[in-house]
C-alpha cells in the first residue's frame, strides 16, 4: 500500500472512532450564582470545543458584559439571551455539544431561579447525569434541594455534586466534607443511588479537567474525568422491545410499514410482536431503514417495521415484544410538575401526550403536593406554578404505558392546555389504578336512539351560560314551558337547585366550580341518553369546563346559549342581593367581581337581554331548535 493512502486512512479511522464514541447527556443545575454557566463555559474553553469566531465573540462580550475585569468571563458562552447577559443570570436552558477523545457530550445548562424551575425540568427530562452546583460559601440551599428532587423525579440516577468556589473558602476540606455529607443524606432520602462529590473552582479551573494541587486532600476524579468514565444504566433496556408508532409508512399499495424510534429493547425479523392497545399479534417481517434492511435494531434507532399480517395499527399505538408487552390502562397514579401560570384544577380537561399518542385527560384527585425542601406531603386542592403533586389521572381512552422508572418514553408525559396549546405540566407515571381494569361499559339493548324515538324528538343539551343576574334561569324556564306545551320531553338543571342536593358539598372556589360543572355535565349527558331535551342553567364561568361538557355529547347535540348581559346591568338587577354582598366583601370568589367570567368564543346562540325581552329571546331558542 502506498504512503499516499496513509493519511486518508488515518483520518477515516479517526472519524470512525469519533462516530462510535459513547454519548452522555448531562445537565448542570443548582441555585442562583452557584457557577453553572462558568463551569460549562470553561469546560468548553479548556477542551477546545470553540471555533475562532466564538473565541473572538467571547473576548468581546467579556469586555462588554463580563464580571471578571480584563479576564474572560466563561459564563457568557452559555448565557445566549441578551437579558441573561445584562442580568448575569441564566433564564432559558442552553444546550451545547462538545467532545473529548473518550466521549461525546450534550450538556444542558439550566437556570437557577425558582421561577424558571419548569425550564430546568425540560433539560433534566433527557439527561443521564446531573451536575449539581453548590456554592461552598452557602452550602445546600432550597433551590439545590428543589432541583435535586426534580432530578430524582425524572429518573436521573447519577449525580455529581460540584462544590464550587472552593478558592473563596481557602480550599478548606472541612467545608467540602460537610456539604458532601449533607448532600449524600439528601440523596439517600430522594433515592438517588450514585453520588460523587468534587471540590472545585470553576473560575480558576481547579479540579475541572485534572486534579488540583490546591486540594491535595482530595483523591477523587476531576469533573471531566468523572464525565468521561461514569457508567450510566439506561432504564428500559431490560423491559423488552418497544416502538411507539410515529407514522404509518404507505408509499404505494405494495408496502405498509410502521415507522418510529425504538424506545427500548431490540427487534429482529421473525420476532413475535403485539400491537397495543388492540392486543393483535403478528411477527416482524422486515426491519427497514433509509440505508437498507437490518438484521437487528436497538434503542434510539429510527426504523420502519413491516409485519407478517395486516394489523390495524395507527400513530400513537405501540408495537412491543410479544412475550413481555407493556400494560394498557386509562387511570394512573402519577407525579405532576405544574408549569402553567394558571393553577391546575382537578376535573379540568387537558390534552395528555405520552410517547406519540395524544388523548384527553384530567386530574381526578390531588392526593397531596410535595414540599420539595423536606419531601413532606402537604394537603392541596390545586397546584400552582412549579409545584409538584401526587395525583390520580383519568384518560378518555386506554394507552400503553410503563412506570417511568422502567421506561422514560412510555412513562413520561406532558399536559397541554386545550385552548392555548401551551405545555402546562410534565409528569411521570407510577402505576395503573387497580379499578381501571375492573370497570367496563355494560351493553344496554334500549339505547338513546330508541328512547328518543318513542318520545318523537331529538335529544339536546341547551347550555345557558352568563353572569349571575343575566337572566339565564328566566329564559331557560320560558323555553322549558313552551317546549312542554308543544309536547316535548324536557328537564331543567338549574345552578341554585342542584346545589341544594347533588352539589351541596361544593363551595365556590375555582376547584369547586370545576367539579360543579363536571357533575352537572355528566347528569345532563345521562338525561340526553334518556332521550330528553335538557336545559342547563349555570354561570359556568370557565371556557375549559364548557368545552369539557360539549365533548360529552355527539356533534350537534350541545347548544351553547350565551346570555349576553353587561356586568353593570346584571349588578343593577341584583335580584338576590349577591353583588351587594360581594362588593361589601361578604362573598368571596363571586363571578364578575373577584372571580373571572370567560365569554364564549363560538356559542351557537348569543342573546342580548338589554335590547330584547326574555319572551322574544326564549322564542329565538325555540326557533333554533325547530330549525
Amino acid at each position: 500500500m502506498s504512503r499516499a493512502h496513509e493519511p486518508s486512512e488515518a483520518v477515516a479511522a479517526y472519524l470512525q472512532q469519533h462516530e462510535t464514541k459513547d454519548l452522555l447527556r448531562f445537565i448542570t443545575c443548582g441555585s442562583v450564582d452557584d457557577g453553572k454557566s462558568t463551569l460549562i463555559g470553561r469546560l468548553l474553553y479548556e477542551t477546545r470545543a470553540l471555533f475562532a469566531d466564538q473565541l473572538s465573540a467571547l473576548e468581546s462580550d467579556s469586555r462588554r458584559h463580563g464580571t471578571q475585569g480584563d479576564a474572560i468571563d466563561y459564563a457568557l458562552l452559555m448565557d445566549g439571551l441578551s437579558a441573561e447577559r445584562e442580568q448575569g443570570i441564566t433564564i432559558d436552558v442552553a444546550y451545547r455539544f462538545f467532545s473529548t477523545e473518550k466521549r461525546k457530550f450534550i450538556v444542558a445548562d439550566c437556570p437557577g431561579h425558582e421561577q424558571y424551575t419548569r425550564n430546568m425540568a425540560t433539560g433534566a427530562s433527557t439527561a443521564d447525569v446531573a451536575v449539581v452546583l453548590v456554592d461552598a460559601r452557602k452550602g445546600l440551599l432550597p433551590q439545590t434541594r428543589r432541583h435535586s428532587y426534580i432530578v430524582s423525579l425524572l429518573g436521573i440516577r447519577h449525580v455529581l455534586v460540584a462544590v464550587n468556589k472552593m478558592d473563596l473558602v481557602g480550599y478548606d476540606f472541612a467545608v467540602f466534607d460537610e456539604i458532601a455529607a449533607g448532600y449524600r443524606a439528601l440523596a439517600e432520602q430522594l433515592g438517588i443511588a450514585h453520588v460523587q462529590a468534587v471540590p472545585l473552582s470553576a473560575l480558576q479551573g481547579d479540579n475541572l479537567l485534572v486534579r488540583s494541587a490546591q486540594m491535595p486532600w482530595y483523591d477523587g476524579p476531576s469533573v471531566l474525568e468523572y464525565l468521561e468514565t461514569v457508567q450510566v444504566e439506561r432504564a428500559g433496556n431490560d423491559v423488552g422491545f418497544r416502538l411507539p408508532v410515529q407514522w404509518v409508512n404507505r408509499p404505494n399499495q405494495d408496502f405498509r410499514g410502521f415507522a418510529g424510534t425504538v424506545a427500548a429493547g431490540t427487534v429482529r425479523p421473525d420476532d413475535e410482536i403485539v400491537a397495543l392497545p388492540s392486543g393483535r399479534r403478528s411477527k416482524v417481517a422486515r426491519v427497514v431503514t433509509a440505508d437498507g434492511d437490518l438484521d437487528a435494531a436497538g434503542e434510539g434507532q429510527a426504523i420502519t417495521l413491516t409485519l407478517a399480517d395486516e394489523l390495524d395499527v395507527s400513530r400513537g399505538d405501540v408495537i412491543a415484544a410479544g412475550h413481555n408487552p407493556p400494560q394498557v390502562s386509562d387511570q394512573f397514579a402519577a407525579h405532576v410538575l405544574w408549569m402553567g401560570e394558571q393553577a391546575l384544577l382537578p376535573g379540568r380537561p387537558y390534552w395528555l401526550k405520552i410517547g406519540t399518542r395524544t388523548v384527553s385527560a384530567s386530574v381526578t384527585e390531588i392526593k397531596h403536593k410535595i414540599d420539595v425542601n423536606t419531601q413532606e406531603p402537604l394537603a392541596a386542592k390545586h397546584l400552582e406554578l412549579n409545584e409538584v403533586g401526587y395525583c390520580n389521572l383519568y384518560l378518555d381512552q386506554p394507552v400503553p404505558f410503563e412506570a417511568y422508572a422502567d421506561n422514560r418514553t412510555l412513562g413520561g408525559f406532558i399536559l397541554i392546555d386545550r385552548q392555548s396549546n401551551a405545555t402546562v405540566a410534565a409528569g411521570t407515571l407510577d402505576f395503573a389504578l387497580r379499578r381501571a381494569g375492573n370497570i367496563h361499559w355494560q351493553h344496554l339493548d334500549v339505547d338513546k336512539t330508541a328512547r328518543a324515538r318513542i318520545k318523537g324528538q331529538q335529544p339536546r343539551c341547551l347550555w345557558f351560560t352568563g353572569l349571575s343576574g343575566s337572566g339565564k334561569s328566566t329564559i331557560a324556564n320560558l323555553v322549558d314551558k313552551r317546549l312542554h306545551a308543544m309536547g316535548y320531553h324536557t328537564f331543567i338543571l338549574d345552578g341554585d337547585n342542584v346545589r341544594h342536593g347533588l352539589n351541596k358539598d361544593l363551595g365556590f372556589t375555582d376547584e369547586d366550580r370545576v367539579e360543579n360543572i363536571r357533575r352537572v355535565a355528566e347528569v345532563a349527558k345521562l338525561m340526553s341518553d334518556a332521550g330528553l331535551i335538557v336545559l342547563v342553567s349555570f354561570i359556568s364561568p370557565f371556557r375549559a369546563e364548557r368545552r369539557m361538557a360539549r365533548d360529552l355529547f355527539a356533534p350537534g347535540e350541545f347548544v351553547e346559549v350565551y346570555i349576553d348581559t353587561p356586568l353593570e346591568v346584571a349588578e343593577q338587577r341584583d335580584v338576590k342581593g349577591l353583588y351587594a354582598k360581594a362588593r361589601a366583601g361578604q362573598l368571596r370568589n363571586f363571578t364578575g367581581i373577584d372571580s373571572p367570567y370567560e365569554v364564549p368564543e363560538a356559542a351557537e346562540l348569543s342573546l342580548d337581554t338589554v335590547d330584547e325581552s326574555a319572551e322574544r329571546l326564549a322564542q329565538r331558542v325555540i326557533d333554533y331548535l325547530l330549525d
